[in-house]
């Protein structure tokens, strides 16, 4: 275990930015987010981040390629892949759990290139939660905030941070670091988590052996009727992996560009003869199946959902993954 002063953090950062880039929750026009660091930039006071750590991997536009035409030949310049190695500081343990979901859908054979030189080149510093919000429920997901992973896990208390690398490439990030001392962390007290008010909730009924049972249920049409359709949910998610391809035309040539998407669209995967899903029942019931049913059946069990408590916080009438669990069990809504 290593430690640092956190009056003197500035300085840890600026060791990192000499040598990799790096990127910090920090309050940029009055909204945290994850910031590429600049002297002068300080860390944000919020629990966490409006949008996740999964922009810094799956950015929300992303370049593929760049086309040019002249008379016949047409030419393909295909976007380079990330080669540079950066560092993200201050991941929360939800948050650094979603990686593990995004991994076994763009990992999967055949990888998402793009996705999958951000996380070579990433070393992921996680930071444990000490105060969290009451519309957080990570722990009963199975996510310890206080034991928060990745490649090197920092805890803060009192004057000083913690720092323990987990693999190598967090063994290496502390050795490049000057002026480290050797430390022992002190014992969290986890009580606070006990206090909060979803903290047992339960997952364990969605299985896919009652899928067209959820499938089916009535409370989908009671649930949807006051959906808004308007993505919040999916975009503050950590998990949520929809994107649609697009083509620009830039008067010198074509861009192809992949953006974030959400299910809950109209438009969602729109082709000539219209779309699969044209209700907002249909398009509400897809995102909490695919969350609480096809995801943990297609994944051993993985619920997707990390209880970071985002669409909680952002959906405009109050509808999200714990009132629609919580309701499908219920069998009312």
């Amino acid at each position: 275990m290593k430690t640092w002063k956190l009056s003197t953090l500035d300085a840890l950062f600026a060791a990192i930015a000499g040598k990799q880039t790096l990127y910090i929750p920090a309050d940029v026009a009055g909204q945290p987010v994850f910031a590429r660091w600049e002297p002068g930039l300080a860390m944000t006071r919020a629990l966490n981040t409006g949008r996740s750590a999964k922009d810094l991997f799956f950015p929300q536009v992303e370049d593929l390629a760049r086309f040019r035409v002249a008379g016949k030949t047409v030419s393909v310049s295909p976007a380079q892949a990330l080669q540079e190695p950066f560092v993200i500081f201050g991941v929360r343990a939800c948050d650094c759990r979603s990686f593990d979901i995004l991994d076994s859908v763009f990992l999967a054979e055949p990888a998402d290139t793009f996705y999958q030189a951000r996380r070579e080149q990433a070393t992921v510093v996680t930071l444990a939660c000490s105060q969290p919000e009451e519309t957080c429920f990570c722990t009963s997901l199975g996510i310890d905030p206080q034991a928060p992973g990745g490649d090197v896990s920092c805890w803060m208390a009192e004057d000083t941070l913690y720092l323990q690398a987990n693999t190598e490439k967090g063994e290496a990030l502390l050795a490049s670091l000057p002026r480290l001392e050797d430390g022992e962390k002190p014992d969290a007290d986890s009580s606070v988590f006990d206090k909060l008010p979803l903290k047992d909730l339960d997952f364990s009924a969605f299985s896919g052996k009652a899928l067209m049972d959820w499938f089916n249920s009535p409370v989908w049409e009671r649930l949807s009727q006051s959906c808004l359709g308007c993505g919040s949910c999916t975009f503050v998610c950590p998990t949520c992996q929809c994107y649609d391809v697009r083509d620009f035309d830039t008067g010198h040539g074509v861009q192809r560009y992949r953006c974030w998407d959400s299910c809950m669209y109209s438009d969602f995967t729109m082709m000539a003869h219209g779309t699969n899903r044209p209700t907002q029942k249909e398009r509400f019931r897809q995102r909490f199946m695919h969350k609480l049913v096809y995801h943990p059946n297609n994944h051993g069990g993985q619920i997707g959902c990390v209880g970071c408590g985002r669409c909680l916080q952002k959906c405009p009438i109050s509808m999200n993954i714990v009132k629609v669990a919580n309701a499908l069990k219920e069998g009312k809504a």
